[in-house]
């Protein structure tokens, strides 16, 4: 039940022009030419300098594709259902066949719509429409069916506007995460190679192989068939369990006992790299565990510090891809992992550089904290505003 005042009506009759597509063939660069828009180019913001340029006579042609300031730009291909508000900056541009123009009537207002677009019920409903199976796609046609819900205009602003606020809190937190990555990645290119020293060390550093750096194991999978060897005591690392932070605490499958007495045990503070299919996912044991046949573990030895080893290892993923086997499943095979050279420093200087590193990581996991903890804010309060829910005080 809506509230009064407000509507269920089709994209079709949100429009002042009939919502198209643009250029089915641009044709190559001209410089200084009209600037126009392709699927891969739709996101939260548009870069004038980034968008590639047609000629002035095909956009002529296609003219009724044109699109100006205020007008939202829908992905019809590729990211189905992702929009952007074509910026002041671009005085006017043209799309391709993979996206449409929606220019708002005098009745809607465009930055409420998009925030009614970028709705899970309204991607859902995008997807829903869209038809093919390899290649899937929505068509102009069914575009124009899409449902939206539309409150009263001054409403449906006021709406926009405190949805807006969390969307810049976001631009500005993911901007902050950006830079605090950029320049961790700087630090490391720093410290991991020598040529910047911390206060208070000297001395060469020596290059090791892999395998002289700590023991490496590679896993395995106890039968999948026998239900007996799983169950909810350790861990049982895959490449699915790592990526998403460097300390690993959980795996989505577990082994029992059984399925650990015949396994090989992987101790606590061992470092995975997964060589088989993903290459490169990394993560530390933070307890005693198992891993499948797709990763190599490195026991490191005590001579060596393994969070060094691992910003070590990390920094030097692209160098380690350029081993792998070109053949239907990529793999760097153990022999070729182990070989693998670094550099490294005194085993004082490994641990300071680690712990210099490890507080960068902790600043960014705190700002992806703040970003998720306002990304799901932000969704709990389109839930509501955007389905009359919850009311806004309209002035």
């Amino acid at each position: 039940m809506l509230p009064e005042g407000w509507k269920k009506i089709s994209l079709a009759d949100a429009v002042r022009q009939k919502i198209s597509y643009g250029i089915v063939q641009a044709g190559p660069h001209v410089n200084g030419g009209v600037p126009y828009i392709k699927s891969s180019d739709v996101r939260d913001d548009i870069s004038l300098a980034s968008l590639q340029r047609t000629s002035t006579d095909i956009h002529r042609k296609y003219i009724r594709s044109s699109v100006h300031p205020g007008d939202i730009v829908f992905s019809l291909r590729g990211n189905i259902g992702a929009t952007c508000i074509v910026p002041p900056e671009i005085s006017e541009a043209n799309l391709t066949q993979g996206t449409a123009r929606i220019s708002c009537s005098q009745k809607v207002y465009p930055s409420f719509l998009i925030q009614e677009l970028r709705t899970s019920s309204c991607i859902q409903q995008a997807l829903n429409l869209s038809k093919g199976s390899t290649f899937k796609e929505i068509s102009l046609e069914s575009l124009r069916t899409l449902k939206i819900i539309l409150p009263p205009l001054p409403e449906q602003k006021k709406i926009a506007a405190i949805l807006s606020r969390w969307d810049r809190a976001i631009e500005g937190t993911e901007k902050l995460l950006a830079n605090s990555q950029q320049q961790k990645k700087a630090l490391m290119q720093q410290l991991l190679t020598g040529k910047k020293r911390l206060p208070g060390f000297t001395g060469e550093w020596k290059n090791y192989k892999l395998y002289v750096v700590g023991n490496i194991t590679t896993g395995n999978t106890p039968s999948t068939k026998d239900e007996s060897l799983y169950g909810e005591k350790f861990l049982f690392i895959t490449p699915v369990d790592l990526g998403s932070c460097k300390y690993v605490k959980k795996s989505e499958r577990m082994l029992s006992e059984k399925g650990a007495s015949i396994s090989r045990m992987i101790p606590a503070g061992s470092i995975f790299f997964s060589c088989i299919g993903t290459i490169g996912k990394m993560g530390i044991a933070t307890r005693d565990c198992i891993t499948n046949q797709q990763i190599n573990a490195i026991e490191v030895k005590k001579n060596h510090n393994n969070e060094f080893i691992y910003y070590q290892i990390f920094s030097n993923k692209e160098q380690i891809d350029k081993l792998t086997a070109k053949q239907a499943v990529p793999i760097i095979n153990k022999k070729t992992f182990s070989n693998f050279i670094i550099s490294s420093p005194s085993l004082p200087e490994q641990k300071a550089i680690a712990a210099v590193l490890s507080t960068t990581d902790e600043e960014i996991a705190a700002i992806e904290s703040d970003l998720s903890r306002l990304r799901q804010e932000k969704k709990a309060l389109m839930q509501q505003l955007l389905t009359g829910k919850r009311r806004v005080k309209v002035d």
